[in-house]
């Protein structure tokens, strides 16, 4: 006897549960060790914020960035995205990725209290951005022409705690990539009260590939987290599955 699904909300639930069930059998197996059990999530009260309240905090930080396509953000959100977050277009910052990092590393020490083990190390030799990574903006930015700050769907690591770096890609479907530290830093500044307490989940930056001794091996990860009072910027490697930490990723339609 088939059983009929007329109310809206048990189609949206079916309808997840169906993706849910295609996942399961189309994630692959590759770095499966490399997860552990976690109970870390967003300690200090964290909720994302709304796109306006974003973009002025930009333009206040960063004078004349610009503006967003804030209808966007009126769309339903992908599934697993936590909600839309304003991500200024890096190129818009400065000539390189690594100088962007920088400057955005730079604001944030202007913000709040920072520690930045990086600091002197992200230039090209250490720092790219990983390839599916730098796709995605690029189509983000094709879709949203006109605007600097870009709206885009991403959740902030929770989705992927206890997961290494290369694990957390791993799962990612084609419409899922990992943030880089630029994107990440942008959350923070528009979301401070993400990384308060040192049993906030630490945030990995799947989206970048970093080489810690500027030789060619990216076998780096860069990551978020909080130390002495304030943020810490360092980095892990791509193997290491932490309960503590978590990669943020965003999401294509």
């Amino acid at each position: 006897m088939k059983t009929s699904i007329t109310n809206t909300g048990q189609k949206k639930q079916y309808k997840l549960r169906i993706i849910a069930a295609i996942r399961e059998i189309f994630v692959s197996n590759q770095f499966a060790d490399e997860e552990v059990a976690s109970n870390y999530g967003y300690l200090s009260g964290y909720k994302p914020k709304g796109i306006t309240e974003q973009t002025n905090i930009l333009r206040q930080l960063f004078p004349g960035i610009g503006f967003a396509d804030e209808q966007i953000a009126g769309q339903a959100l992908p599934s697993d995205a936590e909600g839309w977050f304003a991500i200024p277009r890096w190129e818009k910052i400065a000539s390189t990725y690594g100088e962007a990092v920088d400057k955005m590393l730079a604001m944030i020490k202007q913000t709040r209290k920072f520690y930045n083990y990086r600091e002197g190390r992200l230039g090209p030799q250490y720092l790219r951005q990983h390839a599916k990574t730098e796709k995605a903006f690029q189509k983000l930015g094709d879709e949203q022409k006109g605007y600097n700050i870009l709206v885009v769907p991403e959740q902030f690591g929770l989705l992927h705690r206890g997961r290494s770096v290369r694990r957390a890609r791993e799962v990612m479907n084609a419409n899922q990539f990992g943030l880089g530290a630029f994107a990440v830093g942008i959350m923070i500044l528009t979301h401070p009260e993400r990384l308060q307490n040192y049993d906030d989940l630490w945030i990995d930056c799947a989206g970048d590939e970093y080489a810690p001794d500027a030789d060619g091996d990216f076998s780096g990860a860069l990551f978020f987290y909080f130390v002495g009072g304030g943020v810490g910027f360092g980095t892990g490697w791509l193997a290491r599955a932490h309960w503590r930490c978590g990669s943020a990723s965003a999401f294509l339609s």
